[in-house]
Order: C-alpha cells, then sequence, then structure tokens
C-alpha cells in the first residue's frame, strides 16, 4: 500500500476520536466521517509502518447507521464528528469507547452500567466561544478547522441556541458600525479576538465576554447596544489578552454592564458562574452525571472531599445529605463562586481552598484529613500520580471518578486497583452529542482484607 492508491475497504470499528477502522492485509487504515457498515472507496494518504491514513471517495454500500448529515460546515469546522450516523450508533460507539479504554487500557473488568444519552442533540450548548475573523467578504465568525487556526464561517451552528447566532451577528453589526477591527492573528494586529457568551439553562441569563487584545472607548458603546438589544444579557464583561497565544481567555477582565457571573440551578442547588469558572455545557445531561456521582458516592453522614471542584455544582449536589464538603480548586474566580454558591443556598457544611488539587491533597492528607469519600473530576489530561498517592494515603473508603477522558480515567483508575482499590462500575454519559467527546463516571471502593 502506498500513497494516493484507492483501495476498497469496510468500516469494522469506530476510533475514540470518531474516525472509523477498516483493514487491509491485516493493516488498520482510519478514514474520517465514516460509519460502521460503510463499505467504501478509499484514496490513501499516508502509510506508516502498522497504519495508515485515508479518505472516501465514494460509498459503495452504505452502513444502516448512516443519516442524512444537516450542517453544511460538518467535516470541515473541527467539531462535530456523528453527524452522519443516527443518535443509536452514536451512543453505541461512545459506550464502546469507554469499555475499550478500561478493560484494553486500564486492564480492568468492572461493571458497565448502560450509557446514558442526553435529551437534546442540537441546541444544547449553553456556552459558546468563537473566534472571529477579516476575510474579503468581511467580518466572519465560526470555528477554527481540525489542526489549525483558519476560521470555518459558521453562521448558525446546530448545537448552540438559535439565540446565540442572533448576538453574534448582531456584535460583528456593531463591530462595523463602530468600526472596531477584528484581531489578526498573523500580524498581532487588531481589537476584538472572540466572542464569548455563557447562558443559565433554568435561568435564561447571559453573561457576554467580548475578548480583546487591547481596551477600546467603543467597546462600552458595544456593551450598550447588546444589553438594548437582548435583555437576558445580564452582564457584559470585557477580557484583555494582549498575547500572541492560542489561550482565549486573558487574565485581566473590565467589568462593562450588569454582573459578572451567571446565576443559574444545578440539581437543584442554586449557582453562580464566573467566566473563568468551569460549567458543564450540557446541564440537563450535567444533572443526570451527578445524580450518578450521588449514588455511587452514598454521601448521607459522610465527609467529602471534592477535588478539582470548579464552583462546587458536584460537592454541593451531595451537600444537604453530607455531614462535611471540602472543595479544593486552582482558579480563584471559581472559589470565589464555589464559597457563594454554599452560602446562598444555605450550606454551612461546605468549605473551598485555592490550590492545585495535587497539593491540597498531599497537605490535607499530612494533616490527617480522612474523608469518607473523594470526589475527582479532573481535566483530560487526568490527576497525575501525586493527587491519586495522597488519596491512596487518605484511605477514603469510596472514590467517585468523573472524567472528560475514558484513556486517562482508565489509567488513573489502573493505579488505585494497583494500590488497594476495586474498580467496581464504570457509567457512560453522553453530553457531548455529534462530537467525539464522552465522560464516564467510575466508583472506586476500599478493597477489605
Amino acid at each position: 500500500m502506498k500513497k494516493n492508491d484507492i483501495i476498497n475497504l469496510e468500516i469494522t470499528a469506530l476510533t475514540s476520536e470518531g474516525s472509523g477502522i477498516g483493514r487491509v492485509d491485516g493493516m488498520a487504515v482510519f478514514v474520517p466521517f465514516t460509519a460502521v457498515g460503510d463499505v467504501i472507496s478509499c484514496r490513501v494518504l499516508k502509510v506508516l509502518k502498522s497504519y495508515a491514513y485515508g479518505k472516501t471517495e465514494q460509498i459503495i454500500t452504505p452502513s444502516p447507521d448512516r443519516i442524512q448529515n444537516d450542517c453544511p460546515v460538518f467535516g470541515k469546522c473541527g467539531g462535530c464528528v456523528y453527524r452522519h450516523i443516527s443518535y443509536e450508533a452514536e451512543l453505541s460507539a461512545k459506550e464502546q469507547i469507554v469499555s475499550d479504554a478500561f478493560e484494553r487500557l486500564g486492564g480492568l473488568s468492572p461493571e458497565f452500567l448502560p450509557i446514558c444519552g442526553s435529551d437534546n442533540v442540537n441546541g444544547y450548548r449553553n456556552k459558546l466561544q468563537m473566534p472571529l475573523a477579516k476575510t474579503d467578504d468581511g467580518i466572519v465568525s465560526g470555528f477554527f478547522s481540525e489542526r489549525s487556526h483558519r476560521v470555518v464561517p459558521a453562521e448558525h451552528c446546530l448545537l448552540q441556541p438559535e439565540r446565540f447566532s442572533e448576538m453574534v451577528a448582531f456584535i460583528k453589526e456593531q463591530l462595523k458600525t463602530l468600526k472596531i477591527s477584528v484581531y489578526n492573528e498573523r500580524d498581532n494586529q487588531g481589537v476584538m479576538r472572540h466572542i464569548f457568551l455563557r447562558r443559565g439553562h433554568y435561568s435564561g441569563e447571559v453573561c457576554a465576554v467580548l475578548v480583546v487584545k487591547r481596551k477600546t472607548p467603543e467597546m462600552a458603546k458595544l456593551a450598550a447596544a447588546l444589553t438594548k438589544k437582548f435583555p437576558e444579557i445580564t452582564g457584559v464583561v470585557l477580557n484583555i489578552n494582549p498575547d500572541r497565544t492560542n489561550v482565549i481567555l486573558g487574565e485581566r477582565e473590565v467589568l462593562l454592564s450588569g454582573k459578572a457571573e451567571i446565576s443559574d440551578t444545578m440539581c437543584g442547588v442554586k449557582v453562580e458562574i464566573s467566566s473563568k469558572s468551569f460549567y458543564q455545557v450540557n446541564t440537563p445531561a450535567a444533572e443526570n452525571l451527578y445524580r450518578q456521582a450521588t449514588e455511587f458516592a452514598q454521601p448521607k453522614g459522610k465527609t467529602i472531599l471534592d477535588l478539582y471542584c470548579g464552583a462546587g455544582t458536584i460537592g454541593l449536589s451531595m451537600a444537604k445529605e453530607a455531614k462535611k464538603i471540602i472543595g479544593a480548586e486552582i482558579v480563584p474566580e471559581a472559589v470565589d463562586n464555589a464559597k457563594r454558591n454554599a452560602l446562598n443556598s444555605g450550606f454551612a457544611n461546605a468549605e473551598f481552598i485555592c490550590a492545585d488539587a495535587s497539593k491540597a491533597a498531599e497537605e490535607l492528607a499530612e494533616k490527617g484529613l480522612a474523608p469518607d469519600v473523594i470526589v475527582l473530576d479532573p481535566p483530560r489530561k487526568g490527576c497525575g500520580g501525586e493527587t491519586l498517592s495522597a488519596c491512596v494515603k487518605m484511605n477514603p473508603e469510596r472514590i467517585v471518578m468523573i472524567s472528560c477522558n475514558p484513556a486517562t480515567a482508565a489509567r488513573d483508575c489502573k493505579f488505585l486497583a494497583q494500590n488497594g482499590y476495586a474498580v467496581e462500575k464504570v457509567r457512560a454519559f453522553d453530553l457531548f452529542p455529534r462530537t467525539r467527546h464522552v465522560e464516564c463516571v467510575a466508583l472506586i471502593t476500599k478493597i477489605k482484607l
């Protein structure tokens, strides 16, 4: 097999990135935007020692899982990977991704509970981060294409509420009216970089964050026009990011209008969320996930340590039953949110500290803290050895791990399984329909000798 060969290929499985897998003489060929059961004519794009990459030239026999794609930029914007298959097929694929990670990467054999899907596959996101670019056709907004910083225009992303599209269109009109330039990454010039919107699922409150290279007087006029046009926008924040960087948000923020946080409800708990606080983007699906975490934790009368706690939403969802909640989070704004959320909900049994999860876990272990349950909700890179070692040292009876990356979750659970714990149950949750992402919750219990 060599580059530009045309081969016939039957797709028999999907990768964790959503690409189809076919085999030729034992060699795996990865082809994006295919479905299990497709028979395709495939152009080979790259050949490595034990696998190859290709693209579809023609679908000879379509998979029964195939449906009509409904997005004009599907396959271009770097977002969705499953708009060409039924939602049932997507859930099946994601369920398999989670079980494969724990069984093959972790060498574990937990009980796998059925995947919990999302009630909505479109319009579910409560958060939008959209880059802007200047083209010959004017100002465009959209998403970066895969592995690039080229903005693919997307006027109406199906994953976002339609109201977000209206707000973005209005902001772009105002940029032209007020003569506010758009940032150009190549020469590091221009003002407006990103539009960041966050909406409370139940409250309907919206915070608009305007990410700029530098502050200009016109931004106050833009904020005034925005809140007049959209009364649900309860605050406009100017985030200043002067650096030549891939990071969206800068360190400095200026409140232009209203309040910097949105208010919402998560699992019946009143919460305030700032722009820099982590908050699950699919609220109803996240509530299902948190209910499962609570069921695994059995928090009644227990002391719960909530590491990577963000704005405290997971721990506070257990606070009514728990004896005490201790949360740790490295983002100061999120810790402030967590403290206010506990106060506003009347939870006197919750405290939050600002610290890296590993350092917080080590310090608490050294102080002799003995939590009954530890809840872990790390970023995609997982927990890391220091955090897990400190957790083992505290000797909790249960550990509940929530993860957005099954591979690192399996790795971390393997460590715990090698240090006196049993991985009992795992359940996948689809919080990000049509994308490659899948969450999971694992119950890990202390082995009694």
